[in-house]
This record gives C-alpha cells, sequence and structure tokens, in this order.
C-alpha cells in the first residue's frame, strides 16, 4: 500500500534532491539568500515612501498604507500554504517560479498609474513572495549535510536580518535621489 505523504522536496516528476558540494553550494546559497534579501527588503523599503507615492497617485497618505497592508496580508496568507505547494510543484520549482514572479509584479509596481492598480500589483506582488523565505530555509536544508545546516541557517539569516535595516534607508534615498517607482 502507498502512502498518501511524500516527502517535502518530491514532486510527481523528480527525486529527493541530493546535498550540493563545491561551487553549486555556494551558488545556491548566494542566490537563495539575495532572493530573500530582496523579498524582505520589499516589506520595508515603500515605509518611507508612502507619502510620495499618496502623492504622486493622488491620494491621501492614510489611503497610501494599502500599499504595506495589502502586500504584507497577501504574503501572510500565503506563507502557511507554502509546504502544499512545494509538495505539489516541487520546491525549486516554487522557489523559481515564486522569484521570478516576485521581480515581474515589482517592476509593474513601478508603472503603476493609480492607486487602485498599485494596491492590486502589491497584492499580487504579496501573494508570490508569500512561499519564498520558508521555501528558501527548505532549500537551504535540503542543500547542505546535516552537520553544516547550522552554519546555512546563521548565514541566511544574517542576509536576511539586513534587509530590514536597509530598506528604508535605501527606500529614502530613491525616493530623494530619483523616484518612487524605482522602489
Amino acid at each position: 500500500r502507498r502512502s498518501a505523504y511524500r516527502t517535502v522536496s518530491s514532486s510527481p516528476e523528480s527525486p529527493p534532491l541530493a546535498p550540493l558540494a563545491g561551487a553549486e553550494l555556494v551558488i545556491a546559497t548566494i542566490a537563495i539568500s539575495l532572493a530573500t534579501f530582496m523579498e524582505v527588503l520589499d516589506m520595508t523599503i515603500v515605509n518611507v515612501s508612502v507619502p510620495a507615492i499618496a502623492g504622486t497617485l493622488g491620494v491621501s497618505p492614510s489611503e497610501g498604507t494599502w500599499t504595506i497592508t495589502t502586500y504584507s496580508l497577501a504574503a501572510a496568507i500565503m506563507q502557511p500554504l507554502t509546504g502544499w505547494l512545494g509538495r505539489r510543484f516541487g520546491e525549486v520549482r516554487t522557489f523559481v517560479v515564486s522569484t521570478l514572479l516576485f521581480v515581474t509584479l515589482s517592476a509593474l509596481c513601478g508603472f503603476a498609474t493609480s492607486m487602485p492598480m498599485l494596491v492590486v500589483l502589491r497584492l499580487m506582488q504579496g501573494a508570490v513572495s508569500g512561499p519564498m523565505a520558508p521555501m528558501a530555509q527548505a532549500l537551504l536544508m535540503r542543500s547542505y549535510r546535516p552537520e553544516r545546516r547550522g552554519m546555512a541557517m546563521g548565514l541566511w539569516g544574517m542576509v536576511v536580518f539586513m534587509a530590514p535595516i536597509c530598506g528604508p534607508v535605501l527606500g529614502g534615498w530613491i525616493t530623494d535621489n530619483f523616484s518612487w517607482p524605482w522602489l
């Protein structure tokens, strides 16, 4: 009798991932960490630019906060679904698709011409970013040998910890020197 449960990384087409080594491990760690950095950065980079966004789009600053709220809400809703997405589509595929959609939606947010358009794009951006951090952790845990996993999580944590620090500073600088769509 077959079990109804599969391992976390398996998908119908792919076997479980083996731990990586050498240059592949370094490149994977950098890519996963930078993608997660970008996702966490996006949660805070907009915060200081809400008045500029609201002014440009002709709404009040309190209405401008919807750009933050919708992103956070969508990401929070999607995070618990990450395990199912990883099992259904594969961890690597889920992470890569989430990252590509996140980047695409980030660019589209810069082209928003109205607050409703920006809010919908930020909602979609939050939804695709929700699986990124949990999936990054799962991929790193699978990529490292058991005795090196603590180090991997420590490195990833340091990178992710820097994002909320850089977000407001970078957001203010970009808004002051360019304009909010460059966020």
